[in-house]
């Protein structure tokens, strides 16, 4: 990183000549949607990362060491850095200081034009002014060439002109917002979700401090600061599983841009890689991704070949069995992204896609012949995987023929709808066969089919893929679904758009919905992110009076429902252990009615985060969950034993 201090000397080219304005903002209160993704608690922290990845931008042009975010007890959330200072000077284009220009014009920034930055993550410039119009108040400082600089918004409007509020010898810019409840579903920010994303961003910038500090809840902070890059993002991912090999990291410049790439293999039979372009998490990949897709299975193969672990007459590993068990991170950056969508999930510079390849070729091919140990275990787990493979293509052959995926050999203990429209189908996976008999009694037998699951299913993280389909449980819940699984999964083959998981009330009903979770987590992760997977909310309690009954889902419900009672009615209250112990009409009164039930949709806010929990609970090492079940044990509350 080019030091701070001598660039903090030479940044007075960086003024408002630099703000160049590309059209008004317009449209951004009327359809945020467009600029943001959208109004749930995705969109208001898409606010948060719009301010975030500017302050991130001044660290990656060698500017900013500190970036300080702070989530205030009366809602607002504020960002400072010690980077240049947004500029305050007029700028020639509206006649506006360059401040108020950045804030309440859309793409207006440093980022278009010449001398203001390199490289950066927002390049689309809609950023500060999206988050301004979409605020019922913001308030930008600037520290800069001595002076503090104070300038007041109000959904998206300046409130007064720049004032200069006193002297500093501080340098940077800090934001501080409100986001507007009038547009957001909710305003409240969460921790946990900022946390992950600055740690993320940690690891991409190196020797940059980010603090997090929330002050609603008393000594809730922390910081974060990462020498090592994304090669200490790795060791982070891998902290809790069995490795194989040490850490592989290289960092490169070349004409296209910069590529940065950090990978270890473990002992698990998942994939984790992590993209990025100028710091943006390319949730959908991109050339960069394909590029280091193609080098690893090139390389990989090139090695075993070159030492004849591959015989001449072997076959070549192929992609998934040389993923199988690899962590990477892949970083690049370079003067002129080009994402495909607002979002930015998606890098689509064809050129990265050569840079990333040549890049990572060289430099990977070398580490496994400096480090034939290392290399051993990578080709030993690739051929494991190898076998595993065309072992699991055999038993996919074997029990999911064609035809049972098109609906033609269904499961015996699956009770099918009549409806055969996907979009208009639902399928309740049921724990038991008691419970499975009350559904498919009570059912809607038009729209909704019934899957009774005797016992624990499988627990698929710890098992490869034909050990899976050797599972009765797991097999019928596959063919009953119809997408097939892993190199024969097709979304087009869905036969139910809600797939609904309904378990007891209890803790083996929740371990099971978890064993179920599971499995579509790492199997059939389309589904979840589609939104086609559910959780059904039985009633813990039926509350008889006279004959009327009211059903609470929680504590708090039945003794709303007691307090709502007359001193002298009589009652009963009956504590469900078992969706088995409804009769049929109070399962679909209570669970199944679309017009009265209560259904949680499973999403995956992130993926980090959701790959890690399943990791610790359901994985092979005993020590993270030990830990985890110490840390959480006592904020469990109704625990069934």
């Amino acid at each position: 990183m080019v030091d701070t201090k001598e660039n903090k000397k030479s940044s007075g080219n960086y003024g408002a000549d630099q703000i160049q304005v590309l059209e008004g903002l317009a449209a951004v209160r009327k359809r945020p949607g467009m600029y943001i993704g959208s109004t749930d608690v995705t969109g208001l922290h898409h606010l948060v990362w719009e301010i975030v990845d500017n302050a991130i931008d001044e660290s990656m042009a060698g500017f900013c060491n500190n970036i300080s975010i702070i989530i205030h007890a009366d809602g607002a959330l504020s960002v400072e850095d010690d980077g240049r200072g947004i500029p305050v000077d007029k700028q020639k284009q509206t006649g506006k200081s360059a401040l108020e220009t950045v804030l309440t014009i859309l793409h207006a920034g440093g980022k278009f034009g010449d001398g203001g930055y390199k490289v950066s993550g927002g390049l689309h410039g809609v950023g500060v002014s999206v988050v301004n119009a979409l605020s019922t108040k913001l308030v930008a400082e600037v520290y800069r060439d001595g002076n503090v600089y104070m300038q007041e918004y109000k959904k998206g409007d300046a409130v007064a002109e720049v004032k200069v509020m006193g002297k500093t010898e501080k340098q940077g810019t800090k934001i501080l917002f409100y986001p507007d409840d009038g547009i957001f579903d909710t305003v409240v920010f969460d921790f946990n979700t900022i946390l992950a994303r600055l740690r993320q961003q940690a690891y991409l910038t190196k020797a940059v401090q980010i603090s997090l500090l929330d002050e609603r809840e008393e000594g809730r902070k922390y910081s974060f600061y990462f020498e090592g890059g994304i090669k200490s993002y790795v060791e982070h991912l891998n902290k809790s599983k069995e490795n194989i090999g040490g850490i592989f990291y290289i960092e490169k410049t070349m004409p296209e841009g910069v590529v940065e790439i950090s990978l270890q293999y473990n002992n698990t039979f998942q994939e984790t890689i992590y993209t990025f372009a100028n710091n943006i998490h390319t949730v959908d990949g991109g050339s960069h991704l394909t590029g280091f897709k193609a080098a690893l299975t090139r390389t990989i193969n090139a090695y075993a070949r070159k030492f004849e672990v591959l015989k001449e007459k072997d076959d070549n590993l192929l992609a998934d069995d040389v993923r199988e068990g690899l962590t990477a991170v892949l970083s690049v950056k370079l003067a002129d992204p080009q994402f495909e969508g607002q979002t930015k999930a998606k890098l689509g510079n064809a050129e990265m896609r050569t840079a990333v390849e040549a890049v990572f070729n060289e430099a990977f091919n070398q580490y496994l012949e400096e480090n034939p140990n290392d290399a051993r275990g990578v080709i030993g787990k690739c051929l494991l995987a190898s076998r595993a493979r065309l072992a699991a293509r055999a038993a996919r052959d074997t029990v999911i023929r064609k035809g049972a995926l098109e609906g033609m050999t269904l499961p015996g203990k699956l009770a099918d709808c009549s409806n055969k429209d996907p979009a208009n189908c639902e399928l309740f996976v049921v724990e038991g066969d008691s419970a499975g008999g009350s559904a498919k009694q009570g059912r809607n037998r038009d729209i909704q089919a019934i899957l009774p699951l005797k016992g624990k299913i499988l627990n698929v993280e710890q098992s490869r893929l034909d050990k899976i389909l050797a599972n009765n449980e797991v097999k019928s819940l596959i063919i009953a679904i119809g997408v097939g699984i892993g190199e024969s999964f097709d979304i087009e083959k869905l036969r139910y758009h809600k797939i609904v998981i309904m378990t007891d009330a209890d803790v083996d009903g929740a371990h099971i919905r978890t064993l179920i979770l599971t499995l579509f987590y790492r199997y059939f992760k389309k589904l979840i992110e589609d939104g086609y997977i559910y959780i059904a909310q039985s009633p813990l309690y039926k509350v008889a009076v006279g004959k009327s009954l009211k059903y609470a889902y929680n504590d708090k419900e039945k003794e709303d429902i007691l307090a709502g009672l007359s001193k002298d009615a009589k009652y009963s209250i009956q504590r469900y252990k078992g969706l088995g112990e409804m009769n049929p009409e109070q399962l679909w009164e209570t669970t199944m009615d679309p017009e009265k039930r209560l259904l949680l949709r499973v999403t995956i806010d992130d993926a980090e985060r959701a790959d890690a929990v399943f990791d610790t609970l359901m994985g092979a090492e005993v020590l993270p969950r030990k830990k985890f079940i110490q840390a959480y044990a006592k904020k469990v509350k109704n625990l069934d034993i």
